[in-house]
């Protein structure tokens, strides 16, 4: 039988300071894309919010609406913008049939499938103010429709605020 750890910190708080209060703000981020596997880097406007708003330590939850575009981490350089589109035509090819053809009639079954691989949210770490990734990973915004569009990504931020 697995015991059960509490991991609540002691009455004084953690290295006897008061326990801090959490606080939460929802933003949003307003991203013009191209569509067709278009990959956008937001890691400077996350981390910019995070600063905005004060926040010194907790985690942010970056989300975006649609069924057609999706979030994930990776190394933001050339060779990469090239592969990851890549290897979604191998997962999902874009001259496929697709029912959602047979419903819809608007050319982007290839967009929902690789969507749905891919996920719409990622929670990213931060500690004294800075998003807690590696160093060549980057938080990237990947518009798989095909038409451009004007996404809105809701970044939640929660944790302590302070100085």
């Amino acid at each position: 039988m697995a015991s059960r750890r509490d991991n609540r910190p002691p009455p004084d708080g953690p290295q006897g300071r008061a326990p801090a209060s959490s606080s939460y703000v929802t933003d949003r981020l307003h991203v013009p894309t191209r569509g067709d596997d278009h990959m956008i880097d937001l890691t400077a406007d996350v981390q910019e919010l995070v600063r905005t708003h004060g926040f010194r330590h907790g985690q942010a939850l970056v989300f975006v609406p649609g069924s057609t575009a999706g979030l994930t981490t990776v190394e933001y350089e050339p060779g990469l913008l090239e592969d990851v589109p890549a290897a979604f035509e191998r997962l999902a090819p874009r001259h496929m049939r697709y029912h959602h053809e047979d419903a819809w009639h608007d050319g982007n079954g290839h967009s929902h499938v690789r969507a749905s691989l891919l996920g719409p949210s990622l929670t990213v770490p931060f500690q004294d103010g800075t998003l807690l990734l590696g160093t060549w990973q980057q938080i990237v915004l990947i518009d798989f429709d095909n038409r451009p569009r004007r996404r809105e990504v809701v970044v939640q931020l929660s944790g302590e605020r302070g100085p």
